[in-house]
């Protein structure tokens, strides 16, 4: 039976060469093994998007950084090298975490695939952390190599473990290209015929941290299974296709950019890579490569309309917005310019997003205004994954009214494995059976989520709860404001009340510059009085992560402090 099956498999080798002329040696490589013996099962496995990718369209271009190109046969053909150096090199086995530090560069792209083929788990750790936080990132995840772009060397210089260092040249020279070197014999012989696949759709395939806001960072867990659906989901709600082009803005150590290398990677789209936020050079490239697709939060997305080289685009660009609600004024602005928003919500823990504002049929004859604010809502739960719930402390689900508030809570497909060393965070997080989000919520009618707030970041006022992002929607709306934050600062009447504090766009003439007071007295003609700011700070910048979401913590601790100053 076996020598059969073997004839067989050479039969429909031969097949391919007759019928292609393209010699066996460069298909073969390409082939991965099955997962399983079962003809009708087979282990999900998100690596595999790219050996699929490099057999249909191997002279596809699947990676632009700067001026080089990689088709998706060489990105195979480099990820699979990589693949074997870790093991053979490296010494790297089955459930090992393989720590990197490096921007969005090429080499952070393969790792996602590399990694994973070697059984491995990718740890991508944030760029712009201290020392002293990747040390405690790599002894808690249990890294036993780590691979960093010479830019960031200095984060690991004390570290013990076996380092590959990276130039992001591309040259013979690079260090990461002579590790790579080594296993290419393998990678062109073997391909992926020589490395394990996965057995068990729910290992672990990806060790992220969280930002560590309240606390030391938390490892979250991500599995086989979860990946690769969240890549087709997202894939699908981005509508993705075989000519995008997608930005890569968000940063690959953060929820792995949302899973958008493994989602591109499936439907053979291109990857352009940017080593860093710089808003003249993602003009730039937004207009020679025709991108089609970028990912970023409110706060990027802010820079990029008003950024000098900003100009109305002759096709449309679909931009994933997350990290915390945009506005309806940004909503509107980007639609200025032909970018065509997809708010999404999600934390890492549920692999980025889960949900999305999805447009109806019947908002077409909504004003711009009205339209907006209906964007601005979170919305419904991606297609791959179970129903969100909105519940209240009894993990009962709130009125679809539009007015009651509770926790958001998920489960399913898209729900972390847990926390990484950590059963006793991992216990509290899944509560009740499903995962808490710990943001607030109400639900509409039509069954939309819309967030209220972080439950950290309400403010309670006098007794009255205050959401931080309704007025810092309503600041937004006023022309001469670029960014805003608001936060809890204390109040000797009420306790707290909103403070605001706002970035004033570039360039404005006298006439239209305002003051804390200005802006105030706009509110009140739009908001409650109870919902005001009692205060206003114009600011030069504002305290954000690497991936451009608000750290609204440090200026609420920053008042409490000077509070406490004050009252000693």
């Amino acid at each position: 039976m076996a020598s059969n099956s073997n004839a067989v498999a050479k039969g429909r080798l031969q097949h391919i060469k007759d019928t292609m002329g393209v010699p066996i040696s460069d298909i073969a490589p390409h082939r991965v093994k099955p997962s399983s013996s079962a003809a009708n099962r087979s282990e999900l496995n998100p690596v595999h998007f790219l050996a699929r990718s490099a057999t249909v369209y191997p002279s596809k271009v699947a990676v632009i950084h700067d001026e080089r190109r990689y088709t998706y046969k060489e990105l195979n053909r480099r990820s699979v090298a990589f693949a074997y150096s870790l093991k053979e090199q490296l010494g790297v086995q089955r459930g090992d975490r393989v720590a990197i530090i490096a921007p969005n560069i090429p080499a952070m792209l393969e790792a996602h695939f590399a990694i994973p083929a070697a059984r491995a788990i990718i740890c991508a750790i944030n760029t712009r952390l201290a020392p002293a936080e990747v040390e405690y990132i790599l002894n808690h995840s249990g890294a036993t190599v780590v691979l960093c772009d010479q830019e960031f060397k200095h984060l690991v210089e004390h570290s013990k473990l076996p380092k590959v260092f990276i130039d992001d040249s591309g040259l013979p020279t690079d260090p990461y290209e002579q590790f790579l070197a080594k296993g290419y014999s393998k990678a062109d012989t073997l391909g992926w015929s020589g490395l394990d696949q996965s057995d068990n759709e729910d290992d672990a395939i990806s060790l992220c941290y969280t930002s560590g806001t309240t606390g030391k960072p938390k490892g979250v867990l991500y599995t086989y299974r979860g990946v690769y659906l969240a890549a087709l989901g997202n894939a699908i709600e981005a509508q993705l296709s075989l000519d995008s082009v997608h930005l890569f803005l968000v940063p690959l150590f953060h929820a792995n950019s949302w899973m958008f290398p493994f989602a591109v990677t499936a439907i053979a789209a291109t990857h352009v890579m940017i080593r860093k936020i710089d808003y003249n050079q993602i003009w730039d490239l937004v207009l020679k490569e025709n991108v089609t697709h970028m990912n970023g939060a409110p706060t990027i997305m802010i820079q990029v309309v008003h950024h000098p080289k900003a100009i109305k685009l002759a096709k449309p660009i679909t931009c994933t917005v997350a990290g915390s609600a945009p506005t309806s004024t940004l909503i509107a602005q980007m639609k200025e310019l032909n970018m065509d928003i997809c708010h999404v919500y999600g934390l890492t823990e549920t692999y980025g997003p889960i949900t999305k504002s999805y447009p109806q049929p019947d908002w077409s004859g909504y004003t711009p205004e009205q339209l907006a604010a209906k964007f601005a809502r979170q919305g419904h739960v991606y297609l791959v994954s179970d129903d969100v719930r909105v519940v209240d402390g009894e993990m009962r689900d709130v009125a679809w009214n539009g007015m009651e508030v509770g926790e958001i809570v998920f489960r399913g497909n898209l729900v972390m494995k847990g926390y990484h060393n950590d059963a006793e965070a991992t216990t509290k997080a899944f509560h009740g059976g499903w995962f808490h989000s710990g943001d607030l919520a109400v639900r509409h009618p039509d069954g939309y989520i819309s967030i209220q707030d972080r439950s950290k970041d309400i403010i309670i006022s006098g007794g009255e709860n205050i959401s931080t992002l309704e007025v810092e929607s309503c600041i937004s709306q006023h022309p001469s404001v670029l960014e805003v934050a608001v936060v809890a600062a204390p109040s000797k009447r009420w306790g707290e009340t909103p403070k605001g504090f706002v970035i004033l766009k570039p360039g404005l003439p006298k006439e239209k510059l305002v003051n804390g007071p200005m802006l105030i007295a706009f509110c009140k003609e739009r908001m409650a009085g109870f919902k005001c700011p009692s205060m206003i700070e114009i600011v030069k910048e504002l305290p954000k992560t690497s991936t451009g979401k608000l750290q609204k913590f440090i200026l609420r601790e920053q008042e409490w402090k000077e509070h406490t100053k004050r009252v000693n």
